[in-house]
């Protein structure tokens, strides 16, 4: 397809690929320049996630405690401090 050609039709020639999974070959002055096709997606199921999660290795009970015990630290509320006592 000429560039000029795809100009004119860029909407159509998108929804072309997107919906049927065309690919077009640009060309300018008789030579290819670009390539406009669908973007291949791969594609990751529960599965695949389980899977993944169980081949991380695990912390031990030291960093569980540790972290535990931080987000207890840093979850408490705060007193604000009344600026106008002393």
């Amino acid at each position: 397809m000429s560039a000029t050609e795809a100009a004119k039709s860029f909407g159509r020639l998108v929804d072309r690929v997107r919906e049927e999974h065309v690919t077009y070959v640009v060309e300018r002055g008789g030579k290819a320049v670009a390539r406009i096709a669908p973007i291949e997606r791969a594609s990751f199921t529960m599965a695949d996630f389980k899977r993944l999660i169980a081949a991380l290795p695990h912390a031990d009970e030291e960093y569980l405690t540790a972290t535990e015990r931080t987000t207890a630290q840093r979850n408490r509320p705060r007193k604000r401090r009344n600026p106008w006592a002393r």
